[in-house]
């Protein structure tokens, strides 16, 4: 370091540079790549992120499974456009990850080692084309609630990426609600399509947000560095308050004998997913764990050859610049 008038100066010690951040934090400020931060700070980053990157490429399967199923053109264009969308998020997420010093290939080889997770709710199957409207009514509804509040994160990179992908995912769950708007105009069986959607997306969209706050090691750290501004109960209540209106609208029945409405906490009561399913799950027993990690070893193993060939190009173009330039 140097001083104004250029002389150097020792750097600060670790307990001048944590009180430094911290007040960084409690100030609101947001900490970038550069600044200085506690080996715990990025390591807590670099997971959340490294998560939430792959379960955006990994979300991409259960809907790209009905890309060539579509009932019309319109459909299809429709979803293609979604799925592309959820490849650029997962991008831009391993950007922001990068940033915090790790790379993109070393993030891959942890999730198909199985050494990183992705969202529970990417290892159920899309049953029917009704799944792809409540994936996105349900599922992307539940990431806006869990996301929007990330675009106040701490760490400018990933809050940044997240103003972007939550204008997107909007955008998803509007198209989600109208494709069972219309098949809830339909004939009795696309109605019944979308009931039966409902009963079996509703309990893993519950589970999106973690488990309960008492369970969960990591909220109250992340709440402290500002990484997290919502705990996963005070997320889940969101939701539920949210989607209930709409579930009404909609015309379909929300598959919870326990939810109500409680006039004196001013919020919906609602009865608990089973914790025992999702932690089968994230330890990888769900339904469609192997088919889901296979698929994306298999895409990254295939892949290979165009990366080597990009790595190729990269090299001889900067070899070609380094000769043009003058002596």
């Amino acid at each position: 370091m140097a001083t104004a008038t250029g002389r150097a100066t020792a750097p600060p010690d670790e307990a001048g540079l944590q009180a430094h951040f911290e007040a960084r934090i409690s100030g609101e400020q947001r900490i970038e790549p550069r600044d200085w931060m506690p080996e715990g700070y990025r390591k807590t980053l670099i997971r959340q992120i490294a998560q939430h990157a792959h379960s955006e490429i990994i979300g991409m399967q259960p809907e790209g499974d009905w890309l060539t199923r579509a009932p019309s053109l319109r459909r299809k264009a429709i979803l293609l456009a979604k799925v592309q969308d959820e490849a650029g998020h997962g991008l831009y997420l391993y950007a922001a990850a990068e940033t915090l010093g790790v790379e993109r290939a070393d993030l891959t080889q942890r999730l198909i080692n199985g050494r990183q997770k992705y969202s529970s709710i990417f290892n159920y199957p899309t049953l029917s084309f009704a799944d792809v409207g409540v994936i996105g009514w349900l599922v992307d509804g539940a990431a806006i609630c869990n996301q929007v509040p990330l675009c106040r994160s701490s760490y400018g990179p990933y809050a940044r990426a997240m103003v972007r992908i939550c204008k997107e995912e909007s955008f998803h769950q509007r198209q989600g609600y109208e494709l069972l708007m219309r098949m809830m105009e339909g004939t009795p069986a696309q109605r019944e399509m979308v009931q039966d959607a409902v009963d079996r997306w509703w309990w893993p969209a519950l589970m999106m947000f973690g488990p309960p706050d008492a369970e969960s090691p990591n909220t109250r750290q992340s709440m402290a560095w500002r990484i997290k501004r919502d705990t996963n109960d005070e997320l889940r209540q969101r939701f539920v308050d949210m989607t209930v209106p709409q579930a009404r609208r909609l015309g379909v029945t929300l598959p919870d004998p326990e939810l109500r409405w409680n006039a004196e906490r001013g919020h919906h009561d609602f009865g608990q997913p089973d914790w025992e399913e999702f932690k089968r799950v994230i330890a990888g027993d769900g339904p469609c764990n192997a088919e889901r990690i296979a698929r994306r070893r298999a895409a990254h193993d295939n892949g290979a050859w165009v990366r080597e060939a990009a790595v190729a190009h990269a090299a001889k173009r900067r070899a070609r610049t380094t000769e043009e330039v003058p002596a």
